[in-house]
């Protein structure tokens, strides 16, 4: 009941308008790149979303504590970076309390029903997406849209969550969104190879970057 109570009291991040479309960017951005940037025009435009809500992880459970920075400095960071008024920078997730993308999006359906939400990921997060906890739940709750990335996109098109998830597959498209999961689609474009861990590296290498 007390996580229930927490829940309904967290402030939206953004418009909160009854059927509008809203895709979930979830990840430590650590730091926030052009990738990220990418990824969201790219399901902004194929999706036809009204908004893409970067959730910035206060911890990641799958990623080391080394080298990672400071929550609310990636949070300001984020946001800094963050150049499109129709992408939303949130720390929701510590607002929540939760832990694991399961949860969050658990809580986000619950305090947000108005919204329909799309969980928006790598093809490369879809490949060791069985690592992560209940992960068939998570394509019982949200429509899934994976962005293809170099080096992954073919294999993430048999990997073990698609291979179970295979009939749940569906073309891209402006309805994508308000469609009952399980349903996922796969989102191509001028692929963008940036990662945050290639840009950390590039710190050490060439000195350090202002984001």
């Amino acid at each position: 009941m007390m996580m229930r109570t927490r829940i309904n009291w967290v402030r939206p991040p953004g418009p909160v308008a009854a059927g509008l479309r809203v895709g979930l960017l979830g990840g430590s951005f650590n730091p926030a790149h052009e990738g990220h940037l990418y990824a969201s025009e790219l399901a902004l435009k194929q999706l036809r979303l009204d908004y893409v809500w970067w959730l910035v992880s206060p911890q990641n459970p799958l990623k080391d504590t080394t080298g990672m920075a400071d929550f609310a400095d990636r949070l300001a960071a984020a946001n800094h970076f963050a150049r499109h008024p129709r992408i939303v920078v949130s720390g929701i997730e510590a607002a929540f309390g939760t832990r694991f993308t399961v949860d969050t999006l658990a809580a986000l359906s619950r305090r947000f029903p108005q919204l329909h939400f799309v969980w928006l990921m790598g093809s490369d997060n879809l490949i060791q997406l069985p690592r992560w906890r209940a992960w068939r739940r998570i394509f019982a709750t949200l429509p899934i849209a994976v962005v293809a990335r170099p080096g992954t996109a073919l294999a993430a098109r048999t990997c073990k969550a698609a291979q179970m998830f295979h009939d749940a597959y569906v073309s891209p498209g402006r309805h994508f969104s308000v469609m009952p999961p399980p349903a996922w689609t796969v989102l191509d474009g001028k692929r963008n190879p940036l990662s945050a861990t290639l840009l950390r590296g590039s710190t050490l290498a060439n000195g350090p970057h202002l984001w």
